[in-house]
């Protein structure tokens, strides 16, 4: 089994360049947890499903400088997690990234804590899974007293 990723993998397998993979890891924002013998990086898997994550957020408009200044909110905001671009899941919407965590959504900038009205949305849930009644259902004596069948 293989021990790591090398840089041309990673690169492959994230669609990020080598270019960025170095840039990324002399700036510290993902630098490979393994290393060869040699001494040579390897990307290993939790690298690259930050990697991943952190290009979807390229992908949808965010900056570089404003990923490195959620990472760093985030550090602060929950000290115990150590990979949260691979341990969180991260909603963009309009210019926020939203963090979900457990039960709570926050801004991943501000730590702004973000209120859904979940009772509605369950009650909507429900009312939607709830089968159509069929055609013999719509007048029936019980629904209608008055009215017989």
């Amino acid at each position: 089994m293989q021990s790591g990723f090398t840089r041309q993998q990673a690169s492959a397998l994230t669609g990020l360049s080598c270019r960025q993979l170095d840039y990324w890891r002399k700036t510290g924002l993902v630098i490979p947890q393994q290393q060869t013998a040699g001494g040579h990086s390897r990307y290993g898997f939790i690298d690259l499903v930050v990697l991943r994550a952190a290009r979807r957020l390229l992908d949808a408009d965010i900056s570089l400088q404003r990923i490195r200044k959620c990472l760093q909110s985030l550090a602060r905001f929950l000290p115990a997690s150590k990979h949260p671009l691979a341990e969180l899941s991260l909603v963009v919407t309009g210019d926020v990234v939203l963090v979900f965590h457990g039960e709570r959504a926050f801004d991943a900038l501000t730590g702004q804590e973000w209120v859904f009205p979940i009772a509605e949305l369950a009650a909507e849930v429900e009312k939607l899974q709830q089968p159509p009644p069929q055609q013999g259902e719509l007048f029936t004596a019980e629904k209608h007293p008055g009215v017989r069948a």
